[in-house]
């Protein structure tokens, strides 16, 4: 099939390298969100997928909305079969929608209709979810709710932060992808409604959502700093500042310190929580590179009973 691959963020390129790769199909072009501004100099930079895509000598589309005339216009005249679809970035129209014959086939992070929404992984791992995995399915103007073609599980490990975990999806997706595209091509794949039950959502995680309240059991404290790693960044207050929680570890035979108390040993930093302790392994404070706990508190001299998040 001829392919307009759609996506912009660096999760995207493993399955647009398993596309180029593929000796079936042929990406003729790729839609990717508009250069944006990055770096301290907030230069305008162009988007991983279509950096990849430039690289391959693959025509980019850059459209500021996909209902711009121009864009559809473009995509009518390529003719596409299909339009692949990772983490693009922006609504679908259904005049666009409409126009490749076999329609825009989106790779989900979650095991529909589990995690439907804008960040699948991150609430995956903040819910405490043992398995997930990644879905591809025909893109209705729905949210995520279109049927679905196949799917592949992947076991979210103890340790595991959304950005590890998305890394591992994102690779083990590319092959469900291409394959997807396989059945479609030959007509061997037919995709299959949702079910009615089991539908989650995943919105957009915020700041405020990112915040640490000590109050909550320890192993909620511990999936919300994993589930926030990298973006956008797990957070408490110390001394009327914001620090990063970049690493923590639940510690379940430590009961003796009240949510939020801080106790600090010559090379471990504890703070309670609404269960038991966690032990602090990696912070970062406002404009400090990021350090392992024990050095940031002895930099800092904190002092026994000392509180987070007050």
């Amino acid at each position: 099939m001829r392919l307009v691959f759609a996506g912009t963020p660096e999760v995207a390129v493993p399955a647009l390298d398993a596309l180029i790769g593929s000796a079936r199909h042929e990406v003729v072009a790729v839609v990717t969100r508009p250069d944006a501004p990055a770096g301290r100099g907030r230069r305008l930079v162009a988007s991983p997928v279509a950096q990849r895509a430039e690289e391959a000598g693959i025509e980019v589309l850059k459209p500021a909305r996909p209902r711009d005339e121009e864009f559809l216009a473009r995509l009518r005249e390529i003719g596409p079969d299909c339009c692949p679809v990772v983490a693009y970035g922006a609504l679908l129209p259904r005049v666009a929608l409409d126009i490749p014959v076999h329609g825009w086939v989106n790779l989900h992070f979650s095991l529909l209709p589990a995690w439907r929404g804008a960040a699948p992984v991150q609430h995956s791992v903040m819910a405490g979810d043992e398995i997930t995995g990644a879905s591809t399915f025909l893109i209705e103007e729905g949210l995520d709710s279109g049927p679905v073609y196949g799917t592949v599980t992947e076991t979210v490990r103890p340790t595991d932060t959304s950005g590890d975990l998305l890394t591992r999806l994102a690779f083990a997706g590319s092959g469900l992808l291409a394959a997807t595209m396989d059945g479609i091509e030959d007509g061997t794949l037919k995709a299959v409604p949702q079910p009615a039950e089991g539908v989650t959502l995943a919105p957009k995680i915020t700041v405020e959502d990112a915040h640490v309240d000590w109050s909550v059991p320890a192993l909620r404290a511990d999936r919300i700093v994993r589930g926030c790693t990298p973006a956008p960044g797990a957070w408490t207050v110390f001394r009327g500042e914001r620090l990063k929680l970049i690493h923590v570890a639940p510690v379940p035979d430590r009961t003796d310190l009240a949510p939020g108390v801080l106790s600090v040993g010559k090379n471990n930093v504890y703070v309670g929580t609404g269960s038991y302790a966690v032990e602090l392994l990696w912070v970062q404070a406002q404009g400090k590179k990021p350090m392992r706990a024990a050095d940031w508190a002895r930099g800092v001299r904190i002092a026994d009973g000392e509180v987070l998040g007050a």
